[in-house]
């Protein structure tokens, strides 16, 4: 099942079922991501969240059901350079890994063997400006090894820039990272999503910040428990997500972002 235009979702989940052996992770999870929303994914530990994007980037198939990544099945999408994924800290840079920001951003320009290529004006370019897009232009020549794991993140984000993503995927992007960080963070992803159009889906475990800073959520603990608007969110529905009773305090009744 392909669906295409302007209208179709970014990512679809129809009837998903996920089962590791005979013990379903998922259940019949039903819901769209629209273009140009910033959807956040919570659910406690065990609930689903990170099977969930295994399902969306293709690492994993449905064992019923169905799920669509911009119109096509995830493993079968050609168009990788429209979605952009950020770990829960990037992999494998700590010590004095070598690589430079302007390399690593680099990297999101790769489209096979093509030797000097990046070097040429115009690559470089895009690299500089999507570093300046997420804070770090004035850090380029500094290794990633080097940076904070808040800074490390944001040239995650930035590689997916330089590909000119439409969708980026966060799965937990601020872990580790302290408060200042998360603002600015938060603060970074605010204006991808409202100055670009680009579309944010973000899990997370923290309540509060998602309640603040996402326009939707989707609810899960195995079944989709709610989808919808943030500012809908119930205290009932939360008690229900989490086992246990919830309150949820509202300090603006559309949780903008300062």
């Amino acid at each position: 099942m392909t669906r295409h235009g302007s209208d179709a979702p970014v990512l679809d989940f129809q009837h998903a079922w996920f089962n590791f052996g005979n013990e379903p992770v998922l259940e019949d999870i039903t819901f769209s991501v629209r273009r140009g929303d910033f959807v956040a994914i919570l659910g406690p530990n065990g609930s689903g969240k990170t099977t969930l994007l295994r399902l969306a980037l293709g690492l994993a198939r449905p064992t019923r059901g169905s799920v669509l990544l911009l119109g096509q099945p995830p493993d079968r999408l050609r168009s990788w350079q429209k979605v952009g994924y950020v770990p829960q800290m990037a992999e494998g840079v700590q010590g004095r890994f070598p690589a430079t920001l302007d390399e690593i951003v680099g990297q999101g320009l790769y489209r096979g063997f093509a030797p000097l290529a990046f070097w040429r004006s115009p690559h470089q370019e895009r690299v500089h400006q999507a570093l300046e897009a997420v804070g770090l232009g004035d850090l380029r020549h500094r290794r990633i090894s080097e940076l904070s794991v808040g800074q490390q993140q944001r040239a995650l984000i930035a590689r997916a820039l330089v590909r000119q993503a439409e969708l980026l995927i966060l799965d937990e992007p601020i872990a580790g990272v302290d408060t200042a960080g998360q603002e600015h963070f938060y603060g970074l992803l605010h204006r991808l999503n409202k100055e670009q159009g680009i579309t944010i889906v973000l899990v997370s475990h923290d309540i509060g910040a998602m309640m603040r800073e996402a326009a939707t959520c989707a609810c899960l603990n195995r079944t989709l428990v709610f989808h919808g608007p943030t500012h809908a969110l119930t205290s009932q529905e939360l008690s229900q997500l989490y086992g246990l009773p919830v309150e949820v305090l509202m300090h603006d009744a559309l949780h903008e972002h300062r």
